[in-house]
């Protein structure tokens, strides 16, 4: 698949789902876990839709084209056991991979920092990456890496997991049918993921500004 027509697909997300539905009838239950599920769970995917997705999935099921609470269950348990995955193969690869004296990232002082940053930070952290794209693929894994007590680490993840899935489904099932968003509902997808960004792109803003101010 080209990046072209990949983007074409995840922009016009609210198109498409339609579409599938009526190609694949109760299948697309499946096809939506196995999606939120490799999104939240495998590194390799951080470009897959996430949020805007579960939104669209809600305003669907609003039409009655699929049923919200066999959804809600379905992605609430595919965003816990992907980030349950996730954690695991940072805590298997992690210790492998991190194991450069010399290597300027994969070395073991990172490996120390990540540690120290998810036994102190943690907690937020997992529930917090829940609403960033990309940093939500990577933060389970960082947690593995950083050795997070799997206990404390799940616990989190529950909760991100739920809050998550509630906000982004239910805001499309409730919100999606006012006739301004069910109107324009590419460009709402698009403002979704844009927003979802912010985070991610003040922090790193910041990042840079206390890099400069040290040098």
């Amino acid at each position: 698949m080209s990046i072209q027509t990949f983007l074409t697909y995840f922009i016009n997300v609210d198109e498409y789902l339609v579409f599938l539905i009526s190609l694949y009838g109760v299948w697309i239950y499946p096809i939506l876990f196995i999606v939120i599920f490799c999104e939240t769970g495998l590194v390799v995917f951080p470009f897959l839709p996430g949020d805007s997705l579960i939104f669209v999935a809600g305003t669907i099921a609003a039409q009655q084209l699929l049923n919200v609470w066999l959804l809600y269950i379905l992605l609430v348990a595919g965003a816990i056991l992907g980030d349950s995955l996730n954690y695991w193969i940072g805590r298997k690869l992690g210790p492998k991979v991190f194991s450069s004296e010399t290597s300027k990232f994969f070395n073991k002082n990172n490996l120390i920092k990540a540690n120290n940053f998810y036994e102190k930070h943690g907690g937020k952290t997992i529930i917090y990456a829940r609403f960033i794209p990309v940093l939500r693929t990577f933060a389970p894994f960082v947690a593995g890496i950083g050795k997070m007590t799997y206990i404390r680490f799940f616990a989190y993840n529950i909760v991100g997991g739920i809050l998550w899935v509630s906000l982004a489904l239910f805001g499309g099932y409730y919100f999606g049918q006012i006739p301004i968003i069910k109107n324009n509902l590419t460009l709402v997808v698009i403002v979704i993921i844009i927003t979802s960004l912010i985070p991610a792109i003040v922090e790193y803003i910041k990042h840079r500004i206390r890099k400069i101010e040290v040098i």
